[in-house]
Order: C-alpha cells, then structure tokens, then sequence
C-alpha cells in the first residue's frame, strides 16, 4: 500500500492549488491508474487541504515520482522545480495509519472537521464507481469511514463549529467584530457555501446576499437562510455595500480580480472590506491584499483560529488514537481472515 500526497503541512496553497484535481481530473487520473499493469487498487482524495493518492501495488518499483509525474500530466502543468519538498509518502502501516487519523480529523487544518469524512466517503464511491476497488480497499475504506464515524459520535473531536466555513466566520468575526449587524455576502451555493450559510442563519446575521454561477440554485437555496439571491451582473454594487464577502465558488480561476476590487474600494471612500477566499483553487486574486481597506484571508489564515471548542477537540484526541489502535486491529483480523479463506498474499499490519 502506498500514499503519495501534499497537504497543508507540507505545502502552501500556491503548490497546492496547483495540483488540486477537479471531478474530471479524478476520473482521468483513477482511469490511467486501474489500467496501469502494476496498480491493483486505487482512489484518490481531494480536498481544498489536501490531495492524496492511495495505491495497492504488484510491485515496490511503482513509486511517488510516478504518481507526480502523472498527476503534472493530468493537470497539463511545467512544474519547473523540485517538488519532493513538498511531497509526503506513507507505505504499509503508516499509510493505514495516516488513511485513519485523516477519516478522523485528527490531520485536518481545523482539528476535528468533519467535512473531511464526507470526502473521504465520496473519494471512495468515486473510485468504486470506476471500478478501481477491490477487496483489499474495500476492506480498508469501510474501516476507515467506521472510524471516522465513531470518532465523531463517541468523542469531542467535533465538538462545536469544525469546518472551514466555520473557521472562516470565526477570523471574520476576529477581523471586523460581531457580524450580526454587518451585511454579508456568500459567493457559491455549493457545500461550503451552504455550511458558511447555515452559520451566518445561526448567528442570527440580518443582511445576507448570496451568489452562484447558476443563478437557479442560489434562488433556491437563498429562502432556506434568509438570504437575498444576486446576479453576478451586481457584484461590484452588492461588494460596494457589504462589510464581508466569504468565496466558496470553486471556479478553475479568479473571479475577483485586482483592477475590479481597486474600483470597488474607490466607491466605498476608506471602508473596510473583508474577504475571506475558501476556495480551491483561489477564487480572489492574492494582490488585493495590497490594497489599502482591503484585508484578504485564505485557506491556510485559517489554522490560527482557536476558541474554546477546540480545547475539547484536543483532550479528545487520546480517545480517537485509542479508537485507530482498535480499528487496526479490526482491520488485521478481517485480512487474516481473507488470507486465511482464501489463501490470497495480503498484508497485515500492527501499531
């Protein structure tokens, strides 16, 4: 078994966000994967955190630089630098470990998200639905996303608000103060959108606008909060108003750009305006940030938040490790099990 990844931890987002993969590129790099001879089982995770590449190979001679060299091809980038840096690879129980902690949080860059297992599920249909699963990872996978649900439902690793959209909010409210008399907009009616969403609603947030690129769908969902649908054809008026925009549009390149945000900040005479960009790639050109009035946020801003929430999420952590130790072991006797049945060459692993 081999994982070959980047992550938060070891690369920023302008690295990242280079070999992000979209739905597309998924099936593309699962499709050339299950007909590569030496690749038995295969899926792929990514996130606006991390991208990883989960292998069951024939051969130890299949290794990260092929998985790099493949996901730079797929991605039709020139990388023009060494990348190894940036680079993290898991083999045998490291990788079962790693898969594990990652279904429960514990490598998320807020500790304890739970967004991260949902992903995990839908990385996992995805491959199964293309064919790329066998009973190897099979096995492996469904553990993984018991663990991940019996962290969540029997421990405070997700305790209180846990995901990005959270994190978003909360340094928001750290920037600009209370937001419950701000008003606001959500770009993106998509998963994050509709999680940042919910949270405005919760605070009790008066002024919400809410935009997506189908205008359909923000219609539909803008009800649900309390929210006011827009058309992009009034951003700059909509961006002239409100105190805080949250982006979650996931669009394969900026939809705020410098010279639009220049202007908008002309109409706003010295108002702060605060953009929190939870995209992935980066939906709001960085250089904004340069702007005077303007403070920009991204992804990786995010892991400085802390409240009181995650001090529960941290005593947790003991109990999730216990959890993994538990699941491991699980794991070991159903492959035992399989081998024993049926006389198949699988690895078991210890902790």
């Amino acid at each position: 078994m081999l994982i070959v990844g980047l992550s938060h931890k070891t690369a920023p987002i302008e690295i990242r966000e280079k070999f992000y993969l979209n739905p597309d590129q998924q099936d593309y790099l699962l499709s050339e994967l299950k007909n590569h001879p030496l690749v038995t089982e295969a899926f792929v995770l990514s996130t606006c955190n991390r991208i990883e590449v989960y292998l069951k190979r024939a051969d130890a001679s299949l290794d990260a630089s092929f998985v790099i060299s493949l996901m730079t091809k797929i991605k039709k980038i020139n990388i023009g630098f060494d990348v190894s840096s940036y680079v993290y690879v898991y083999q045998g129980p490291q990788a079962l470990d790693h898969l594990l902690r990652v279904a429960c949080g514990l490598e998320s860059l807020i500790l304890g998200e739970t967004q991260i297992l949902g992903q995990v599920k839908g990385a996992v249909e995805r491959a199964r639905q293309l064919g790329a699963l066998s009973r190897y990872f099979n096995i492996l996978t469904q553990i993984a996303i018991r663990t991940g649900k019996k962290a969540q439902h029997e421990t405070t690793i997700g305790y209180g608000g846990s995901s990005i959209s959270w994190a978003a909010i909360n340094r928001a409210e750290k920037i600009i103060g209370r937001l419950q008399d701000k008003s606001l907009l959500v770009i993106g009616a998509g998963k994050m959108g509709e999680i940042a969403l919910n949270y405005l609603h919760h605070l009790g947030v008066k002024k919400i606008y809410l935009m997506n690129r189908t205008g359909q769908k923000a219609e539909q969902l803008a009800p649900q909060y309390h929210a006011v649908a827009a058309s992009f054809w009034g951003i700059k008026d909509i961006l002239s108003e409100v105190d805080v925009c949250f982006c979650a549009a996931g669009a394969p390149h900026f939809i705020l750009d410098y010279e639009q945000i220049a202007h908008i900040m002309k109409m706003r005479a010295g108002r702060l305006l605060v953009l929190m960009d939870i995209s992935m790639p980066r939906n709001i050109d960085p250089r904004v940030k340069n702007l005077p009035g303007v403070i920009l946020s991204s992804i990786d801003d995010l892991g400085e938040v802390v409240d009181n929430s995650m001090k529960k999420r941290e005593m947790a952590m003991p109990q999730v490790e216990a959890i993994i130790r538990r699941k491991i072991l699980e794991f070991n006797n159903k492959i035992l099990k399989l081998q024993n049945n049926s006389g198949s060459d699988f690895f078991v692993y210890a902790r």
